[in-house]
């Protein structure tokens, strides 16, 4: 092989290997940003694995929120029809926060309690993301929960 070629192969192949070990960086830096929403039934099942970070997504159980005088910890429970999971987040909650609502937390499992990193709640009386609405809709349907027509329509 002349000089010229076993140049450009050598080129050619740290260009391959370059390219290769940039694609693997970028796919686990979105890896580690992927966060996917779970009910209480799916975590409990193990779904959602055991330290790794998602969303969870129910109900806030009512009667379920506690917050010691002069504390910034939420205790609560969320709930999806199936199962209830216990949730302890530090922080302002949003001002839409109640028992009974839509939440969305973002966290990961921490002996048995949902550690919560970011909690959102609904923001008008007719929104629910689309992925807890199809969650929460099969618990619905699982448990034969009659849903108001107001609820019901998207």
């Amino acid at each position: 092989m002349n000089p010229t070629r076993k140049r450009r192969l050598v080129f050619v192949l740290l260009l391959v290997l370059a390219s290769g070990v940039a694609t693997a960086l970028v796919a686990m830096a979105l890896q580690r940003n992927v966060a996917y929403l779970y009910t209480p039934a799916e975590v409990l099942r193990g779904e959602a694995g055991e330290h790794a970070r998602f969303r969870l997504g129910g109900m806030v159980e009512k009667a379920s929120f506690k917050r010691p005088t002069g504390s910034m910890d939420a205790h609560f429970r969320v709930t999806d029809g199936d199962a209830q999971l216990p949730v302890v987040y530090t922080g302002i909650l949003p001002d839409l926060f109640r028992e009974g609502q839509a939440v969305v937390a973002t966290g990961r499992m921490e002996n048995g309690v949902f550690v919560a990193e970011n909690v959102l709640a609904k923001h008008d009386e007719t929104y629910m993301p689309k992925e807890v609405a199809d969650k929460m809709g099969m618990a619905h349907q699982k448990h034969d929960v009659q849903v108001p027509a107001a609820e019901a329509a998207p």
